[in-house]
């Protein structure tokens, strides 16, 4: 999922605190010639509070085993996100479907200024003062997506001077 993303570090989830956080439950139903079946989907956000951070959906046909799967999706799914005094770096946009999501760091004491999803993703990466935007499609998953698209591109000072090749003075005395 997070191949297209040159500054997506992926995190191994051993030594790890992870604290996994229920984003949504829908009951979904399949018709048969014997009648409805139902089942359920959950999608977890799991993260430390410290810049790791993932997300998982799981199915089945009861809701605990649905939230124990997508807890273990997640956790195969962990990047770390640059954080800098509890803010992000800059401002960025990310889009997943009909979703769009804006991200703006605050100043401290601001707060996470953030709905539904995008409030629980934030929150399990760890950030404490942020403003944000959910634009488009309200759907959970997507919405999900779409933070994590804005999330993966953020970029902090050291990872952009390395890859222009110069030093960290440079890039801000350009």
């Amino acid at each position: 999922m997070f191949k297209k993303y040159k500054s997506a570090e992926l995190v191994k989830p051993g030594g790890l605190d992870l604290k996994d956080r229920l984003v949504g439950v829908q009951r979904v139903t399949k018709v048969t010639k014997g009648g409805r079946a139902f089942g359920f989907s959950a999608i977890v956000v799991v993260g430390d509070e410290a810049g790791v951070v993932g997300q998982g959906l799981g199915k089945s046909k009861d809701v605990a085993s649905a939230i124990a799967k997508a807890v273990e999706d997640a956790k195969k799914n962990l990047v770390r996100i640059p954080i800098i005094k509890g803010t992000l770096p800059h401002e960025q946009k990310g889009k997943y479907g009909g979703a769009r999501v804006n991200i703006i760091p605050a100043a401290p004491g601001t707060g996470v200024i953030a709905g539904g999803a995008v409030r629980t993703v934030l929150e399990a990466v760890g950030v404490h003062d942020v403003l944000s935007k959910s634009q488009g499609s309200s759907n959970p998953h997507n919405v999900v997506k779409a933070t994590f698209d804005a999330l993966l591109q953020l970029r902090d000072a050291n990872a952009i001077a390395r890859d222009r090749g110069i030093t960290l003075e440079q890039v801000f005395n350009a």
